[in-house]
């Protein structure tokens, strides 16, 4: 169901079982954690996070399953958290492509991507009380940050679907484009990003992590940056940035 495919230094993974709208089930959040492994150990300089088909992910492969035996904990703490956390940890920037239905585990991966961009078809928000079940995967803490509690609960209350030009008019997501250009447009990005200042990039994806995750403060932050700064300027990329701005030149980075 995972397909791993590395081109130009950029990883592509795409998760591939249009037929159940790219639903996951345990075995398949471990493929999918070996491919975010491989793509690092091949050294890759960005990633695209992709869905085949009418969907990005439509959550959890619910098909025929055993209500009464079902260890959701094991699969959300135990597979799914980890899974998330691996792909936000990445060591390159990451982008996901995102249409049609972005639902649970499929929310969960493109909270954990850097940058997402939307179809106009996208389908985001919390159905699942029609399920007797309520929204995971990182989803109350990304609404209720973007949204505010009264939306959040409102979406969860009603299962309203926001589209893809709605969910970003409220901050949850980057950019909207239309389905035919969402992909391309990601591809675009990440192939850009594989040619950028890498540790640069990677000395932001970590700032932004402890503002999200640690609630610094200004002038914390402000130190982080200072630091993250100084220790930029022994970096190749760092001295040939300057030197191609002294020179006229585009840069060439290497990544190092």
């Amino acid at each position: 169901m995972i397909e791993l495919t590395i081109d130009a230094d950029v990883a592509e993974i795409t998760l591939n079982a249009p037929d159940k709208l790219n639903a996951l089930n345990g075995d398949d959040l471990g493929e999918l954690h070996r491919a975010f492994d491989a793509a690092e150990e091949a050294g890759v300089r960005a990633l695209v996070l992709r869905g085949r088909g009418r969907a990005f992910c439509a959550g959890r492969d619910i098909m025929g399953l055993d209500t009464e035996n079902d260890d959701v904990l094991a699969l959300l703490e135990g597979i799914m958290q980890p899974l998330m956390q691996r792909v936000a940890a990445f060591p390159a920037p990451t982008f996901a492509a995102a249409h049609g239905a972005c639902l649970g585990l499929g929310l969960g991966l493109l909270i954990a991507a850097d940058v997402v961009y939307v179809a106009e078809s996208a389908k985001i928000g919390s159905p699942f009380a029609n399920l007797g079940a309520t929204l995971d995967s990182g989803g109350h803490a990304l609404f209720v940050e973007r949204l505010g509690a009264h939306k959040t609960l409102d979406l969860i209350y009603t299962g309203r679907l926001m589209s893809g030009a709605e969910a970003v008019q409220a901050g949850l997501f980057s950019q909207v484009f239309a389905d035919a250009e969402v992909l391309d447009a990601t591809r675009a990005a990440a192939a850009k990003a594989a040619t950028g200042a890498t540790q640069a990039f990677l000395a932001s994806k970590q700032l932004v992590r402890q503002l999200r995750d640690d609630r610094l403060g200004l002038w914390e932050s402000m130190g982080h940056e200072s630091r993250a700064q100084a220790a930029l300027c022994e970096t190749p990329d760092y001295r040939e940035g300057f030197a191609a701005f002294t020179e006229k030149r585009k840069p060439t980075f290497t990544g190092k």
